[in-house]
């Protein structure tokens, strides 16, 4: 159990995506279940996109989210430093301590790779060539036979190369998948790939060979775009004589209208989750659901339940659906766990992360505002949802919304029993919750209606709204002469 060893092996070009966020979650999840180690390796060879500062995106988002790892980067001493034995953890240190040139060279000398100058003109021109005759757009490996002569010739015209795994042109490739099954690829669809650019920095598939060989990964769980990558690094653990690790591919994640997850189905990057005010543990919760489930399709999970319950077998072929509207209904059900202490420091955990709520809510009497988040608590799906819940406690006046006027105050009669509410809410000493209740009980037996002739009105003038925080409590936190300069504006701007 404890042999097994995973890794989370992101390029650091942007933000964690979503779904490396799942593919991250999966390797940690199986890793904690099988008590084995879980690296983080950043795979930094695209030289013109690779930045300092999607790293510690990427970083920061894994934090936020609770994936600690074992092996990796260490971002917590600040001194640029690793843990682990298996390092560097960055793929570019690793270049530059020879690692990758050592198999490279290796494998040039038993005939398993060898160098191309083709330019790419001739690159393209070769595939558009074969586009047109129907054949498999690929290289054609025009530079595998190539004398010393003939290299040294194109050397001295001036062209780089580029180093290309020698690839068999007949029989099948078999990928093994923990979760897919057999998936045969046909080598001749293959093509001569290339293993290190004539820059020197080797290619995703030579370096994460290497790295999963060298770092003893057992098993190798990721994204079913990798898929295709596959057969292509089976052959390079075959060359080197390596044993191959475990392979599980986990299915695509679809937005809802059946097209792969992207920006314009809204948010994809994890720091837009937590800025919106959604918790960690909602968010992995529901990551975890797409493209795995329980036998019973239980839906909410303590983190200690899902690592026992998390298996490989478990994971779907089929493509996930990201449903937001599930997402935010799981961080309503975490918010509503949360203790009123828990509640409050995670929402200014998250004020303070984000500047414009701090400049808003910065003039706000803390101790009202604590009260009313513990009130509001019920109905807080995101804390994003906060402000806009509590903020009519903060204002001078407020605002009567077009629904609110329409379906409340043009009611026949709501005016009458404003004016009569005001002059006897001037008289009332007992602003309690309990006190308000039974004024406006009375008040409503005593006209003979029902109490929502009295409550509906009640509540749009003291709030602008037709639904908010429970009527008494609000009355009594916004307190006597408050309550009754908003009846009386009320009165004066509605009517």
């Amino acid at each position: 159990m404890s042999s097994v060893r995973v890794r989370f092996a992101p390029s650091p070009t942007g933000y964690l995506h979503i779904g490396g966020a799942r593919t991250a979650l999966f390797n940690w999840l199986f890793a904690k279940k099988m008590k084995g180690t879980f690296i983080l390796r950043i795979e930094d060879t695209d030289e013109v996109r690779s930045t300092e500062e999607s790293v510690s995106a990427i970083i920061k988002s894994m934090r936020w989210l609770g994936l600690d790892w074992n092996e990796g980067p260490d971002d917590k001493n600040g001194d640029g430093k690793e843990f682990g034995s298996y390092g560097p953890y960055f793929q570019m240190q690793r270049k530059d301590k020879g690692i990758y040139q050592k198999y490279i060279d290796e494998m040039m000398a038993k005939g398993q790779a060898y160098p191309c100058y083709c330019t790419q003109e001739e690159l393209d021109a070769m595939r558009e060539e074969a586009t047109k005759q129907k054949r498999v757009p690929k290289y054609d490996g025009r530079c595998r036979c190539l004398t010393a002569e003939q290299r040294k010739h194109k050397e001295s015209e001036g062209r780089s190369a580029v180093i290309r795994y020698t690839m068999p042109n007949e029989g099948k490739t078999v990928v093994n998948d923990l979760i897919r099954g057999n998936v045969e690829f046909d080598n001749s669809m293959l093509d001569d790939f290339v293993l290190m650019k004539a820059s020197g920095v080797p290619t995703y598939n030579f370096a994460c060979v290497v790295d999963d060989h060298l770092m003893e990964m057992s098993h190798v769980i990721r994204g079913d775009d990798h898929l295709s990558n596959t057969p292509k690094q089976i052959h390079l653990y075959n060359a080197l004589g390596w044993k191959l690790p475990e392979l599980a591919h986990l299915s695509m994640i679809l937005g809802p209208d059946g097209s792969r997850l992207s920006k314009r189905h809204g948010h994809t990057a994890v720091m837009e989750y937590r800025n919106e005010g959604y918790l960690p543990e909602a968010l992995i919760n529901y990551l975890t659901l797409l493209g795995w489930s329980t036998q019973d399709s239980q839906q909410l999970f303590e983190l200690n339940d899902l690592i026992e319950k998390f298996s490989l077998e478990r994971c779907s072929k089929n493509p996930a659906t990201f449903d937001p509207q599930k997402l935010n209904w799981m961080n309503g059900e975490y918010m509503r766990k949360l203790t009123p202490d828990e509640l409050i420091k995670r929402f200014y955990y998250w004020v303070s992360k984000n500047p414009q709520i701090q400049d808003l809510i910065g003039a706000w009497n803390k101790e009202l505002l604590d009260k009313l988040i513990v009130m509001e608590q019920e109905k807080i799906k995101l804390f994003k949802d906060v402000p806009g819940l509590v903020d009519i406690f903060f204002v001078d006046s407020v605002e009567y919304n077009a629904e609110a006027k329409e379906k409340v105050l043009k009611k026949e009669g709501a005016k009458q029993v404003l004016e009569e509410a005001l002059k006897r809410l001037e008289q009332q000493q007992d602003y309690s919750p309990e006190a308000l209740e039974k004024f406006a009980r009375d008040f409503a037996a005593e006209k003979g209606v029902g109490a929502g002739k009295v409550f509906h009105p009640l509540r749009v003038a003291v709030s602008g709204r037709t639904q908010g925080p429970s009527l008494f409590h609000m009355m009594e936190l916004l307190g006597k002469e408050k309550v009754l300069k908003r009846i009386n504006s009320c009165l004066s701007s509605c009517f």
